[in-house]
């Protein structure tokens, strides 16, 4: 019994020691990309103070449609792409299982049966041979360089940007499903006014037309009302097919069949949102997912160093096998039935030309490769969101002067009817202030729908409200 105690003694000894020297790793441990953004305090086109409570502000609260919530909703739920997005966190979470099983033994069994004899025949009176085994195998790789936990390390990386990922799928879904929608309001707007101008030239080309019978105007001007009639008839198909158009973009975002999107929603209806708190620029790289899956990715790239130079040590495996063995099954419960093993090897390379030392290589200058594309997508980043703040402030300013033309369209429309009506002008005053009437009433829809269209953008480029946890505690998670 000593005697077994002192081998179980040793042996715990000697995977003591193998587990603390597995311990260790070598390669670089990750440090944080520098990208130079710690002396810039705001956006170069933000107006106003800053506030830093972008983080609290969730993207139902830029959205006062029930339909448009409604229909974002589908999208995050039956969204091809987001389906396919979710798949590949699932893949890579399985991946850092199967990543993760490396550390540790594995074990296995085995059995096999034979029965016969050496010559191949069976003559009367002669017992054939026989010989029955099972075993349980278990072999450990110690790696004492930390190679499979630096290849945990790089496929709990590539998990965190996997999961980032969904979350760019989720900012670009949401953005698209309420861009589309704001375009088919728009285009609906645009429709009314086509067939509101299409009605009121309808009407002023049959009173043109008998003014012409009765000799009070010339023929030209009712070949002009009816080329104006015709223009105003000709938008309505062409607003009608781009709502169609919109319609069907719609319902392909939202993971279903082309069809019809109800909604008593108008584009001059909606209420505006609050002002979208843009943050310090330095909230850019902890809030957009582009930008940490992009970091993620520098990680594990990072971390396939320490791989690479593993691979250039030694590595030490122990085995062992403990099963039965008998020429007889009914003696299987012998005591000289147990069989067992246990061993262990060393392997390690010598002289490869310089081969594993390429492959360090290799895996430095990748690093350096994802170190700028991370740094390539900070700045990215930071034009998308310069660009988003430009184009919003810029709209809203002509915004405010369009409507001032567009009041004033309206009163010239007015008079000029008035003035022709009375004998004082010609026709062709008429058909001006109407052109530009209709001109300015469609410019000034579309307007409103690149207004939303816009705070929805700037939304995007800032991150916010689409990923409510920080990389630290998505990492915590797994």
């Amino acid at each position: 019994m000593k005697k077994y105690k002192s081998i179980l003694f040793k042996l715990s000894v000697i995977v003591a020691f193998t587990a603390a020297l597995s311990s260790c790793m070598v390669g670089p441990n990750f440090q944080k990309v520098e990208v130079g953004i710690d002396s810039i305090d705001t956006f170069r086109f933000q107006k106003g103070a800053i506030d830093t409570s972008i983080v609290d502000m969730e993207w139902q609260e830029l959205f006062n449609d029930s339909m448009l919530v409604s229909l974002i909703d589908s999208a995050l739920t039956n969204n091809f792409d987001a389906q396919i997005a979710a798949s590949r966190i699932q893949e890579s979470r399985a991946y850092l299982g199967m990543t993760k099983a490396d550390m540790y033994p594995s074990f296995s069994y085995g059995g096999n049966a034979n029965f016969g004899n050496t010559a191949g025949s069976f003559p009367t009176g002669q017992k054939a041979n026989g010989s029955f085994s099972v075993n349980a195998n278990v072999n450990w790789e110690l790696v004492f360089w930390g190679k499979y936990r630096r290849a945990t390390e790089a496929a709990k990386a590539e998990l965190a940007a996997s999961e980032f990922g969904w979350n760019v799928i989720q900012i670009s879904l949401i953005s698209e499903v309420a861009s589309a929608y704001y375009a088919l309001l728009d285009f609906r707007k645009r429709l009314e006014i086509a067939k509101r101008t299409h009605d009121t030239r309808k009407e002023s080309l049959r009173i043109i037309a008998e003014r012409f019978d009765k000799g009070i105007v010339p023929e030209i001007d009712v070949n002009q009302a009816q080329i104006q009639e015709a223009i105003a008839a000709g938008a309505i198909p062409v607003y009608k097919r781009s709502i169609a158009y919109a319609e069907n973009a719609l319902s392909i975002l939202i993971g279903e069949n082309p069809r019809e999107i109800i909604t008593n929603t108008t584009i001059d209806s909606i209420t505006m949102p609050k002002s979208i708190p843009v943050g310090l620029p330095s909230q850019l790289l902890t809030r957009r997912p582009d930008v940490l899956a992009a970091e993620q990715m520098v990680v594990a790239q990072n971390a396939r160093i320490g791989v690479a130079q593993a691979m250039r040590f030694p590595s030490i495996s122990l085995t062992g096998l403990l099963g039965l063995a008998s020429a007889d099954l009914s003696a299987f419960n012998a005591s000289d039935a147990i069989i067992g093993s246990a061993g262990a090897g060393i392997f390690g390379p010598i002289f490869q030309f310089g081969k594993n030392k390429r492959r360090v290589e290799v895996e430095k200058e990748r690093t350096e490769q994802t170190k700028l594309n991370y740094k390539k997508t900070v700045a990215m980043a930071f034009r998308e969101t310069e660009n988003a703040l430009v184009n919003l402030h810029s709209i809203e300013e002509e915004l405010s002067f369009v409507e001032v033309q567009l009041n004033a369209s309206k009163n010239a429309s007015m008079l000029s009817k008035k003035r022709y009506d009375g004998g004082v002008t010609s026709y062709l005053e008429v058909l001006e202030a109407d052109r530009s009437l209709f001109k300015i009433e469609l410019y000034h829809t579309e307007l409103l729908q690149r207004r939303m269209s816009a705070y929805i953008e700037l939304y995007k480029t800032l991150g916010g409200g689409w990923v409510p946890e920080t990389a630290e505690e998505k990492l915590s998670q797994e």
